[in-house]
This record gives structure tokens, sequence and C-alpha cells, in this order.
């Protein structure tokens, strides 16, 4: 569970009539929802695919947040890929399918990207418009069947492609902005993922962007 998804939790425990029947965070647990049926399940942070048998037993579905204005980043480290790509930003909650990220949207909005923004500020903006976007359209789970994705419009990542684009290739030709974006989307805070390889060495690469405050 990400920091989006402790904060609705949290904001769901408060409420009258809500029964929190489980708190799932592992694979293996997921069985536990065909035993305990609940009306509805939220996801969010699950770092695994949901099955099909499973999204079938809540009444009211699956609802799963997102850090990206989908369709644009679905799958893994949306908040890096829009950084590194120069896409929109933003928050969705939508219904979950079968397939990652593609379910209907039942709400989203879009959030702004700063000039001295990295991966892990981006991201903490997202988590808190996560959980504010569930909280102020919390009804339309109930009332709304949701909108269908434009998919072509968007794109996808997986794990293997940040393994990718980490590897920074130095005779690479970019643009300035590119190269900037590409290292402020490898730079989470002072972790930095963008690497490359100089005679059997290696060798890490961070980025700071400061705004001038005066």
């Amino acid at each position: 569970m990400n920091e989006a998804g402790e904060k609705v939790l949290e904001w769901l425990r408060q409420k009258e009539h809500i029964n929190i029947e489980a708190v799932i965070e592992e694979k293996e647990a997921l069985e536990r929802i065909k035993d305990l049926r609940p009306e509805l399940v939220v996801s969010s942070g699950f770092e695994h695919k949901v099955p099909k048998e499973i999204i079938s037993v809540p009444e009211h579905g699956v609802v799963n947040l997102h850090p990206s204005l989908l369709p644009y980043n679905r799958g893994a480290h949306p908040y890096i890929w829009c950084l590194i790509e120069d896409t929109p930003a933003g928050v969705s909650m939508h219904f979950m399918n079968e397939e990652m990220d593609e379910g209907r949207i039942i709400a989203q909005r879009e959030a702004d990207k700063r000039p001295e923004d990295d991966a892990k500020s981006l991201r903490k903006r997202l988590m808190k418009a996560q959980a504010d976007l569930f909280k102020e359209n919390w009804e339309k789970i109930f009332d709304s069947n949701g909108r269908k994705q434009e998919l072509e419009a968007g794109n996808m990542h997986y794990q293997k492609d940040l393994d990718e684009a980490s590897k920074l290739d130095l005779d690479k030709e970019l643009t300035l902005r590119e190269a900037l974006n590409l290292l402020r989307g490898l730079n989470y805070g002072d972790k930095k993922l963008a690497y490359f390889e100089e005679e059997g060495e290696k060798y890490y690469v961070g980025l700071d962007v400061e705004k001038d405050l005066e």
C-alpha cells in the first residue's frame, strides 16, 4: 500500500456505516476476497496483477487509484515517465479490469509538473492528489459505470523499460531539454537511478534543479 492508500484507508475508517473487512498487501492473500465477498475493493499501490476471478467478486467492483492521467503512463513508475517523456501528469480513479490500468475511468485530474521537479517531488504531490480525488468522488463509484479509456492515445511502461532508460548511452543525441527531462525522471531525491559505465567502472548521475526564490 502506498501513501495514497494509507490516507484513503484512514478516511474510510472514519466514515459511518463503512466496515473494513481486510487490508491485503500480499498477492497470496487475494484469495481471502472470495471468502469475504466484500461489496467493494479499493486498490492503491498494489504491485501485483489482480486476476479476473477476484475482480468479479465484489458487487461494486475493484476501484484502483493510479498516479497518472490515464491512458498516459499505464503500468510501472508513471511519475518517472511523465517527466522523461514529457507527457501529461495527473491522477486517475478507475474500475479495475483484467488488463493493466485499462479499466473505465470514474474520475481524474491533471497535475502540474514544475521545472524543479524530480521523480520524488512529483510522486509526493500525486500521492496526496490521489487521496483527494478518491474522497471527492467516492459516491461516483456507486452511481457510475465510468467512461472508456482511449488507449491508443496513451502509453504503457514496464519495469524493464526503466532498467533500460537508467543505463545512459553517452553517445546518444538528445536536445538539452530531453537530457534534462531524462535526468529529472531518473532522480528520486537522494537516490540516483541513472548511471553509465566507463572502463569497467559504474558511475551514477544525479541532477539538482533549484528555483530562484529571489
